[in-house]
């Protein structure tokens, strides 16, 4: 097994377009062989490297099965870090667009509207959507990665936002009932 790549740990290509089925199986059986069980008369040094490789196997699984941490990774891995909190150069209408997008979260969160925060939610969840298929395509058949760190970026605030909205709804549901 190797460490320093994910992918290859997984023995999956390094594209952001992955086979869900084959990295939980993968998954599995790797995890399977690291179990403790397997190593309970083990010596505490093996018991070390074992319980290191699982760490390794499950933070590979994390990162690979969740999209914008496998888009991520991969824009690290091809040299682009992302620099997500001191590199926040966007276009500027999508700086316009995450003004609005605060300015309608601050109004319907204020008014408890919970029919504006669900249009919110899915209006921001098509977003990201769209900027997925924009990093996939740019980084499997493009190969622009510093483009797609770009993306990834946007990504990452509209994601950020996503669980805010899921939070006020939930918040405003509570207060409802």
């Amino acid at each position: 097994m190797t460490a320093d790549d994910y992918f290859a740990l997984f023995g999956l290509p390094a594209r952001q377009q992955l086979d869900a089925q084959a990295l939980e199986k993968t998954w599995r059986e790797l995890a399977a062989r690291v179990h403790p069980d397997r190593y309970a008369t083990a010596s505490a040094a093996e018991k070390r490297v074992v319980m290191q490789w699982a760490a390794t196997i499950n933070e590979a699984h994390q990162t690979l099965r969740h999209p914008l941490q496998r888009a991520r990774y991969l824009c690290e891995r091809a040299g682009q870090p992302l620099e997500a909190e001191s590199n926040t150069r966007m276009a500027p209408q999508f700086l316009m667009q995450q003004m609005e997008w605060r300015e309608e979260l601050d109004r319907v969160r204020d008014d408890g509207d919970l029919q504006g925060l669900q249009t919110l939610l899915q209006e921001v969840q098509h977003h990201a959507q769209q900027l997925e298929s924009q990093v996939t395509r740019l980084l499997d058949e493009q190969n622009d990665v510093a483009e797609a760190a770009r993306h990834v970026r946007e990504w990452m605030f509209v994601d950020k936002l996503t669980h805010e909205i899921q939070a006020a709804r939930s918040s405003a549901v509570q207060t409802k009932h």
